[in-house]
């Protein structure tokens, strides 16, 4: 059972099937990340709907939305039942608010060094979600921004983390969490299950729990 929203937070974006769902819930992921913007890993909604009925109670579900229109995402999450609702690109300033009135949290996706990333201050999000240049790509990236950064908010670190680095970039930053989808893949959009367990224990161990 994933433990929920607190320090130490792990989670698997670009979950595609109800299959990678459970198996990253099976190996210890206190979230998924379900992509409705353009990726190799973007999901229909009929598809997101289906893998969070069945993952509802056992880990928090995120939808993950680029530069989309507030209209398109309130439509998602009309339809959907997820817990968190991560924003990437432009947004309208008002949309934060609109989904707190549904009763959900917002992580803002941030690029690491931009200058949004220095300028960023809205205490309505739950978390900020420090990405890479390139999301999605699984480039590592340097993490020295974050040294000259503090944010109000608890930091999700994500970009280039593997199975092999995950540990180490937890030290390096102290990040609150991590977010990993490339780096957990057989190939882009396919999650493989032995990578997302590695990356998980190692995660752990990073964050100061288990061996």
């Amino acid at each position: 059972m994933a433990r929920g929203w607190s320090r130490g937070f792990v989670k698997i974006c670009g979950i595609s099937t109800v299959e990678e769902a459970q198996g990253a819930v099976a190996g210890g992921a206190d979230g998924v990340g379900l992509i409705l913007a353009d990726s190799p890993r973007r999901v229909t909604a009929d598809r997101a709907r289906e893998i969070c009925d069945a993952v509802a109670g056992t880990a928090l579900r995120f939808a993950v939305f680029r530069h989309a229109p507030s209209e398109e995402v309130l439509d998602a999450l009309s339809y959907l039942e997820v817990d968190l609702v991560q924003l990437h690109g432009v947004y309208d300033g008002d949309l934060v608010d609109e989904i707190s009135q549904h009763g959900l949290r917002t992580i803002r996706a941030l690029t690491i060094g931009s200058s949004e990333f220095y300028t960023f201050d809205d205490p309505r999000v739950a978390a900020v979600l420090i990405d890479g240049p390139q999301p999605g790509s699984g480039v590592p990236h340097s993490w020295a921004p974050l040294a000259e950064r503090e944010f109000a908010v608890p930091v999700i670190v994500a970009g280039g983390i593997t199975p092999d680095s995950v540990a180490h970039v937890v030290a390096e930053t102290n990040a609150w969490g991590v977010d990993c989808s490339s780096g957990v893949e057989s190939s882009p959009g396919r999650k493989d299950m032995a990578l997302v367990n590695s990356f998980v224990k190692n995660a752990r161990r990073g964050f100061g729990e288990g061996e």
